[in-house]
């Protein structure tokens, strides 16, 4: 089967003016299952109903070491999501819901007095745990978004002058909604380049939706994690040894420069008014690695830097008005650049 993917332009078969296919759709279609994919994902895949591509992309954010951005509606399953792949790895799940008032001190702990001992006590903040949900983020003020954007780039925070570590496992999973932007406070770009990934979580299939409902009828409940029938989680020190793997999956020069050249294209495209900065290029390596140590490879491919492309660039490109009035969208204007690329072999 040829993949049009992969193909050059010049000797592309098809006739002028015939549409540009949609990349995603056609790399979606051939993934590859490894051992770590079957016994992380498949048990998730129980939990999250018609969101595959969704969890696969946290555990790739997971693997990577970095922090994603979860974007859709609510009640299509980001919350769960996140509670799933925290019981399937025996992490600690902690969940911030960002709201107008919140303080910074609400997210990294605060030193309160202590009459008996007539000394100041810290008391940490739920940034201290491994998965954190920081549920509509972009609806907290600037400073508290700050205080956060810290723990994230650093994987510490620093309270009254004293600096503390987070835990090893410490990643990030923020929730927006991209329909309500009434009172909240978009991120700016220098903090949403600091997601590894942007995440779109659109609404399940209706085959996905009836077995939802099936699913609540025979006793799941989203809420009690006892439901959730996972009950071999990878252990902390798997996770560490996966991290480490990922490390040394090596990426060929070719795939290397391939990267920079996409980057690269995104800031000379007329569709964007602001291209990807070097730090994208550095977060899709980093993504390419886990996606083929996810897929059970020791060597990255083209193809992983397509499927990675979207999810890691997405975020990080802004339209022009022009683009944005035509109904195009970051997604459709990569698809089309990658398009113009032309791959390794």
């Amino acid at each position: 089967m040829t993949d049009e993917s992969m193909i050059h332009p010049a000797d592309d078969p098809r006739p002028e003016g015939d549409p540009i296919p949609d990349v995603r759709r056609v790399l979606d279609e051939d993934v590859t299952v490894s051992e770590l994919e079957e016994r992380l994902l498949a048990p998730l895949r129980q939990v999250v109903k018609g969101q595959a591509t969704v969890i696969r992309q946290m555990a790739i954010t997971l693997l990577a070491g970095g922090h994603a951005l979860l974007e859709g509606v609510p009640g299509t399953g980001k919350t769960l999501a996140v509670r799933a792949l925290s019981r399937s790895l025996g992490l600690r799940f902690g969940r911030v819901q960002f709201t107008p008032d919140l303080m910074p001190t609400d997210l990294v702990g605060v030193s309160v007095l202590d009459p008996a001992t007539r000394s100041f006590e810290y008391r940490a903040g739920p940034v201290f745990t491994d998965l954190l949900l920081a549920d509509e983020v972009n609806r907290a003020p600037a400073k508290t978004q700050a205080a956060l954007l810290e723990a994230m780039e650093e994987r510490q925070v620093t309270v009254d002058g004293t600096t503390r570590s987070l835990p090893v496992a410490f990643t990030v999973f923020a929730t927006q909604n991209p329909v309500e932007y009434e009172g909240t406070y978009p991120l700016p770009e220098a903090q949403l380049d600091r997601f590894l990934m942007k995440i779109v979580v659109d609404y399940p299939s209706e085959e996905a939706e009836r077995a939802v409902l099936d699913g609540y009828a025979g006793g799941f409940r989203s809420g009690d994690e006892g439901t959730f029938g996972i009950t071999a989680p990878l252990s902390h020190e798997e996770l560490a040894s996966h991290r480490a793997a990922v490390g040394r999956v090596h990426v060929d020069e070719r795939i290397r420069h391939y990267i920079t050249s996409l980057v690269r294209a995104t800031r000379g495209d007329r569709a964007f008014a602001l291209g990807a900065s070097p730090r994208a290029g550095v977060a899709l390596f980093q993504a390419t690695r886990a996606e083929a140590h996810l897929s059970g490879r020791d060597f990255a491919t083209p193809d992983d830097v397509k499927r990675l492309a979207f999810p890691v660039l997405r975020h990080r490109v802004l339209l022009t008005p022009d683009a944005e009035v035509e109904g195009r969208t970051s997604d459709d204007e990569l698809s089309a650049l990658l398009e113009t690329l032309e791959a390794p072999r």
